[in-house]
């Protein structure tokens, strides 16, 4: 407690000098906090903006072929089959989920007197371990009873839902005409993928979709993912590989059996943010660098004022480990104080932000929910209580080290 009072009373005898000298920190804390505040928001639209897809799915789908081969002409359209599955099931590999997708668009679904025109998905209930980051606003997903019963069962887009049974409306057991065929909704998601487009889908059992559309054996489109930890570009290349040898496609053929991985994207976009964020903290710790760079250059001033203390100090029997710890903790004090405020005042300022834009129902493109995470947080103060004790260890040792005789004879 003495020697917190000598230092209070130290910083009470400069006020204005301390006051500049903790504004440098407390400036360098509040830029870093509202820089990385503001990096995370931009990551989260950015992430956002892949809708509710999960970051490493494979979809595989077919076109017309660009180039003869083994004696077949061009433009011969590919068609996947469940055939095509069971061979990737037994001979790829890395294949933790596999799911078919067949769709219509353009067809009628009717509610009473309100209708739409829009498209419907025939999906396995693996499907949803695909696309596990589907919300529900209401109900459920397709189950596996689904499938086997060929329910007439249907998720159905938020879209959908306000289209056909208005806003606000909970619409779980009603019945909609789905091709002239009754069916129950059973759930209703929103999907932002596709700029909310995807929330215009209605999904089906595949077996369901079968009997209604006769699509026996065919499918549209094949989507995967790759096992914890496998390398998703590789399995999405053995994938092809073997669909171009089942249907004797040329290998050099890149139109007839094409692919699109999630991982790809995903890959740039984490390589941009890395980016963003070192250089985020690069400019941040070079700001508040400067306010530690003053708070050295202000210890050294007060070294050389208290010259004549310090000696008279040793004189009386005040050990080197006395005078370190005495200036060390006014430079902790001060970084520590300041730091500590500027942080609590960046996290204030983007919550208010924050929760500006959700009460307002503010969706800005590529920017939501800008905060700083508990550990970055916690991880600045260490960093400014180190980034103190640096600052004022240096002249604490030069004042540890001068001679009482030298110190009587200083101005």
């Amino acid at each position: 407690m003495d020697g917190l009072q000598e230092i209070l009373y130290t910083l009470r005898q400069n006020k204005l000098r301390t006051l500049l000298t903790a504004f440098g920190v407390f400036w360098g804390t509040l830029m870093l906090v509202l820089l990385l505040g503001a990096g995370k928001g931009l990551q989260d639209g950015v992430y956002a903006s892949f809708g509710t897809e999960v970051m490493d799915f494979i979809v595989v789908y077919t076109e017309t072929t660009s180039l003869p081969y083994k004696g077949q002409g061009i433009g011969r359209h590919i068609d996947l089959t469940h055939t095509d599955m069971a061979e990737l099931k037994e001979k790829v590999p890395h294949i933790r989920f596999m799911a078919g997708d067949n769709q219509r668009v353009g067809v009628a679904i009717v509610h009473e007197k309100r209708s739409g025109s829009f498209e419907v998905h025939g999906v396995p209930d693996v499907y949803f371990n695909i696309k596990e980051d589907l919300p529900l606003n209401f109900g459920r997903i397709l189950n596996p009873l689904d499938q086997r019963d060929a329910r007439k069962v249907t998720i159905i887009g938020s879209v959908v839902a306000e289209r056909v049974f208005g806003k606000s409306v909970n619409p779980i057991g009603e019945l909609v005409r789905v091709n002239d065929v009754l069916m129950k909704v059973v759930g209703v998601f929103h999907d932002k993928g596709n700029r909310g487009r995807d929330s215009e889908r209605i999904y089906i059992p595949h077996t369901t979709f079968q009997k209604m559309f006769g699509s026996s054996n065919e499918i549209g489109a094949i989507w995967l993912r790759p096992t914890v930890g496998s390398d998703g570009l590789k399995l999405e290349s053995d994938v092809i590989r073997l669909l171009q040898q089942r249907h004797n496609v040329s290998p050099d053929d890149k139109r007839a059996i094409r692919s699109f991985n999630m991982a790809e994207p995903a890959k740039m976009v984490n390589g941009l943010f890395i980016a963003i964020n070192s250089l985020i903290w690069f400019v941040g710790l070079g700001t508040l660098a400067a306010g530690i760079v003053g708070i050295s250059n202000i210890m050294i001033i007060t070294v050389k004022e208290r010259t004549r203390e310090i000696g008279v100090r040793k004189a009386l029997g005040a050990t080197p480990f006395n005078i370190v710890s005495t200036l060390l903790m006014e430079s902790v004090l001060i970084t520590s104080v300041a730091g500590y405020s500027g942080l609590i005042l960046g996290v204030g300022v983007l919550e208010v932000i924050a929760f500006g834009l959700r009460s307002v129902g503010a969706e800005l493109p590529f920017f939501q929910n800008p905060e700083v995470d508990f550990q970055v947080a916690v991880t600045a103060i260490i960093l400014l209580v180190m980034a103190g004790a640096l600052a004022g260890l240096m002249p604490a040792l030069r004042a540890s080290r001068i001679m009482p005789t030298e110190a009587m004879r200083a101005d």
